[in-house]
């Protein structure tokens, strides 16, 4: 008898970029942030402290700064993305681990980013650490637009476009992430999930410093620090 046809179907695999792929908080997130506090005084005409407190909870609350300032205080999405992302030297910051990206090439289906970084950022990123060829598309957060909205993860219904859009089923879908709401919310629909902790244990500040990784929440399946992992059942 031969095999169920859903397990013949290849594994759709979802890579998060920072703080996944490469370590984020160490070349691009602190500069990302001072750029955005920057971009919310200057358009908001608030002082430091309440733009940084602004920044924070929209993070806190939306899952992007950007939703906040959109919804609440009319701000241009795009131009708020190309404005606190251009960085300048980034490329000679970033950096990763070659045996991941060895793994990455190994690992059997479909690989493809999804991030909420700009593209030109992504782009910027994924050639700095050569890999751009090992995934069959790039998802940014350009690309998670409904009816004009911006649905950045951890929206579920960006999550069910997505699956729609690759043809193929939530189950067969893994999700590997360092943000656990983003994990939580592909768990309710069914995908698998992997949280990558190798950066998190290693930030020294903001939010992964004080996450606890000795943990895994029911929503997470596994909990990785190399990509290899991914290689073993």
């Amino acid at each position: 008898m031969g095999q169920p046809r859903a397990s013949r179907v290849p594994r759709v695999w979802l890579f998060d970029l920072d703080n996944t792929l490469h370590n984020a908080s160490a070349s691009a997130f602190r500069d990302v942030n001072a750029s955005m506090t920057d971009y919310i005084v200057e358009h908001l005409a608030v002082d430091v402290p309440q733009a940084d407190a602004l920044r924070r909870d929209y993070w806190l609350r939306y899952g992007a700064t950007l939703l906040g300032l959109v919804r609440h205080h009319g701000v241009q999405g795009a131009h708020f993305l190309q404005q606190t992302h251009r960085l300048p030297g980034l490329e000679q910051r970033v950096h990763g681990h070659a045996h991941d990206f060895a793994a990455l090439a190994r690992l059997p289906g479909r690989r493809y980013i999804l991030t909420n970084a700009p593209a030109e950022y992504t782009q910027r990123v994924l050639g700095a650490l050569g890999i751009g060829h090992l995934f069959h598309g790039v998802i940014t957060i350009e690309d998670m637009r409904m009816f004009g909205q911006w649905r950045p993860k951890p929206d579920t219904r960006m999550f069910r476009r997505l699956v729609a859009r690759l043809r193929v089923a939530p189950g067969r879908c893994v999700l590997v992430e360092d943000t656990l709401e983003h994990q939580k919310a592909a768990r309710s629909l069914g995908m698998g999930t992997v949280w990558m902790q190798r950066w998190t244990r290693q930030a020294g500040w903001g939010v992964a410093a004080t996450t606890r990784v000795n943990r895994r929440p029911a929503y997470v399946d596994r909990r990785v620090s190399r990509l290899g992992e991914l290689l073993r059942r």
